[in-house]
C-alpha cells in the first residue's frame, strides 16, 4: 500500500504554493494586517484557477478531485497565512451560484455551540448556518441574507481575520446539507491550514537558527535550540501524518485526531518559533506572531480541544 503523494498531487501543492506567492507575497500579508478588507481581484483568480471547485465534477464546472486533494491545497492556504472565509467557500461551492468561480463570497456560521461567529462579516454575499439544534432549535442548515442579520463586531486576536458576533438571526430558506459531514469537511480544511502554519514555522525557526549568530557562531548549533526545532519538526510531520489520513478516510474519529493534533502542532509550534526568534520575535514587524494569532483562532473553529479529547475518550472506552 502507497501512501506516498502521487506526481499530479504534487504538481497541485507545487502550482498553490506558486500562485500564492505570486498573488499574496509577505509584501500583501502585511498589506492586509493594516488593512484587512479581502481583496476581490485575488478572490476571482483563486476561483479561476479552481481553488473553490476543486470537489465539485467536471460536469458542473469543477475539477473533479477529491478532499485529500483539497486538504493539500488548504495546507499551502495556512502556511501563507491566506485570509478569507476560505473553508465556507470550498464547502458551500455547489451550494452557492457564484461561489466556485470567485464572484460571490459565502460565510459558513457553526451554529453548534455559543457565541455564534461570523469571519469577514463585511466581504461576505452569503451566509449559511449550519445550526446543530443547540437549546432547543431544530437543527439542520438554512440561508440567512446578511443584511438580515444583526450582529456585532467582536475583538479578534487575528487582524487578518475580523469577526462578528451574531445577536440576531432570522432564519431564511432551509437547506438540503448534510450537516455533520460539512462539519467534519470544514474541521479537516481548517486542520490542514493549521498544518500549513505549523510547518512553516518550523521553516521560519529554522532559518533564523541558521543565520542569527551569537557569541560568533549560529544560535542554531545550540543544543537547546537544536531541541526545539526537531521537536516543531515531529509536531508538524505527526499533524500532517493524521490530516492526510483523515482526508482519506473521512472518519468522524480520525477527522478528530487529526484537528487536535493539528491544532497542537499550530500554537506549539508558533510559540516555539517565537521563542527561536528572541526578543525580535515579540515585535510586530516579525511574522510569528502572525502564525500564533491565527492558530489560536483556527483551534477554536469546528471542534475545540476539549471536546475532541472527550470524543476520542469515549471512542477509546467503547
Amino acid at each position: 500500500m502507497d501512501f506516498q503523494l502521487t506526481d499530479d498531487q504534487r504538481a497541485l501543492r507545487a502550482g498553490t504554493r506558486e500562485l500564492l506567492a505570486g498573488r499574496f507575497d509577505r509584501d500583501r500579508l502585511r498589506a492586509s494586517v493594516d488593512d484587512p478588507a479581502l481583496d476581490r481581484a485575488l478572490w476571482r483568480e483563486l476561483g479561476a484557477a479552481g481553488f473553490f471547485a476543486l470537489r465539485l465534477p467536471e460536469e458542473a464546472g469543477g475539477v473533479g478531485l477529491g478532499l485529500p486533494e483539497a486538504a493539500l491545497v488548504f495546507e499551502e492556504a495556512g502556511r501563507a497565512l491566506l485570509p478569507g472565509p476560505l473553508v465556507a467557500c470550498q464547502v458551500l461551492a455547489g451550494v452557492v451560484d457564484g461561489v466556485a468561480t470567485g464572484e460571490k463570497i459565502v460565510g459558513l456560521c457553526d451554529g453548534a455551540g455559543e457565541p455564534w461567529l461570523w469571519e469577514h462579516p463585511a466581504a461576505c454575499d452569503e451566509l449559511i448556518v449550519a445550526d446543530g439544534g443547540a437549546q432547543g432549535r431544530t437543527g439542520g442548515a438554512f440561508r440567512s441574507a446578511p443584511d438580515r442579520v444583526v450582529c456585532a463586531p467582536m475583538a479578534s486576536v487575528d487582524p487578518l481575520t475580523p469577526l462578528a458576533r451574531l445577536t440576531d438571526l432570522p432564519r431564511g430558506e432551509p437547506l438540503p446539507l448534510d450537516v455533520p459531514r460539512l462539519r467534519r469537511e470544514a474541521a479537516l480544511l481548517t486542520a490542514a491550514q493549521q498544518l500549513g502554519s505549523a510547518a512553516r514555522t518550523v521553516e521560519m525557526a529554522v532559518g533564523h537558527a541558521r543565520e542569527r549568530e551569537q557569541f560568533g557562531v549560529p544560535v542554531g548549533s545550540f543544543q537547546a535550540v537544536k531541541h526545539l526545532c526537531a521537536q516543531m519538526l515531529v509536531r508538524a510531520e505527526i499533524a500532517r501524518s493524521a490530516v492526510y489520513a483523515a482526508a482519506v478516510t473521512e472518519s468522524v474519529l480520525d477527522v478528530t485526531g487529526a484537528k487536535l493534533l493539528a491544532d497542537e502542532a499550530a500554537v506549539r509550534n508558533a510559540r516555539d518559533c517565537l521563542q527561536v526568534h528572541g526578543g525580535m520575535g515579540f515585535t510586530w514587524e516579525a511574522d510569528v506572531h502572525l502564525h500564533l494569532k491565527r492558530a489560536w483562532l483556527r483551534a477554536e473553529c469546528w471542534g475545540v480541544a476539549s471536546e475532541a479529547e472527550e470524543l476520542l475518550a469515549a471512542a477509546l472506552v467503547d
